[in-house]
């Protein structure tokens, strides 16, 4: 499969017909390769809009809902997020490819050790992964992350 090419034409035919325009986030959808982040079972599929299931009973949501959200944070280089729920990573990436740097939450600890060793391999530096309660946030983290969101 040629997964650069159905990296491009996801973004051409799913996420700029549906109004996803910020400059910024088709370069990250077009930049992170979404099919690294599914079990090699369901690659063929890694592009298209649905979610994919992924270990623990969890899905990595659908590329347009990835854009969506994303698009909606604004997201600038300056910016320290904080994301609760980093499942496969997938979206943790996506918010790699504008932060500065992405603190991610998982309460699940086989999801939060899968994706961290991932986006380490795919030299995203920017990430930190954290088993936990994201109703808690990560207060250790608390000070940076207040510096953009007071």
């Amino acid at each position: 499969m040629d997964f650069v090419q159905d990296r491009a034409q996801m973004v051409e035919y799913q996420l700029i017909p549906r109004g996803i325009r910020s400059p910024e986030v088709l370069a990250a959808m077009r930049a992170v390769p979404r099919h690294l982040f599914v079990e090699p079972s369901l690659r063929s599929n890694a592009y298209h809009d649905h979610p994919l299931p992924i270990d623990e009973g969890q899905t990595i949501s659908q590329p347009y809902m990835v854009a969506v959200m994303t698009e909606l944070l604004d997201v600038t280089a300056e910016c320290a997020v904080l994301e609760i729920g980093t499942g496969s990573g997938y979206q943790t990436a996506v918010l790699a490819e504008l932060a500065r740097r992405v603190y991610s939450v998982e309460r699940l600890p086989k999801l939060a050790a899968q994706a961290a060793t991932l986006l380490a391999s795919l030299h995203y530096h920017n990430v930190a992964v954290h088993v936990g309660d994201g109703t808690l946030g990560w207060p250790e983290q608390t000070p940076e992350l207040t510096k953009y969101f007071p």
